[in-house]
């Protein structure tokens, strides 16, 4: 699941960093255009492992998706057991056909309700991965605008698409650096919040 996570944040990064930055060629754009063009590049692995934010709801992200196969393996389990104890009791003719009839639609009613269960599980991960990634992306891309003010590269890419990249232009330790000072822990947003109740309360009752 890393893997897939890593592999989507580069790509969402990328998409992001080319609509945000990529040079719109009109008349303006191209009169205000640097002679020289400045380029630097950052390690989206490294983000992964060094980044707080993604040390911190990895491991989240991880534990929901174990807790869906265990949940989903359970019920498959006791799906497939009740089949079994099904065809032995059908053999040992312990069911009038009707009954047969009964227990046989009830264990095809579990069995469409587990597959559903898979695919609304499935949804769930997938739109919290969905919500993880673009929250790393936004957080990068607001420090990047932030940390470019001075900087003042032209461009700003992933180095997973280069085919060459001098190391000379990797920014990735300067990144990594800003968005950990920039960011609040799980534990501190928690404090945070918990203040502004306070405050809101507060002031209700005043």
């Amino acid at each position: 699941m890393k893997k897939t996570i890593f592999m989507a944040m580069a790509a969402v990064f990328a998409l992001a960093s080319c609509n945000n930055q990529a040079p719109k060629m009109d008349e303006k754009a191209q009169a205000a255009a640097p002679a020289e063009l400045k380029i630097a590049y950052v390690e989206m692995d490294s983000i992964q492992t060094q980044y707080k934010f993604c040390k911190e709801y990895e491991p989240v992200l991880e534990k929901n998706a174990e807790n869906s196969r265990k949940t989903l393996s359970q019920k498959q389990q006791s799906l497939q057991s009740a089949a079994m104890k099904f065809q032995q009791d059908l053999q040992n003719n312990k069911y009038t056909q009707q009954q047969a009839e009964q227990v046989n639609a009830n264990l095809q009613k579990q069995q469409a309700d587990l597959q559903a269960l898979a695919q609304r599980l499935d949804g769930e991960l997938a739109q919290k991965q969905q919500e993880y990634l673009m929250a790393v992306n936004d957080s990068i891309q607001h420090f990047l605008t932030k940390y470019n003010k001075d900087k003042k590269y032209s461009f700003i890419v992933t180095k997973a698409g280069l085919l060459y990249a001098d190391k000379a232009y990797d920014i990735t330790d300067e990144v990594i650096a800003g968005l950990n000072k920039a960011y609040k822990g799980m534990n501190q947003k928690a404090a945070d919040k918990k203040a502004d109740e306070k405050k809101t309360e507060t002031a209700a009752k005043k």
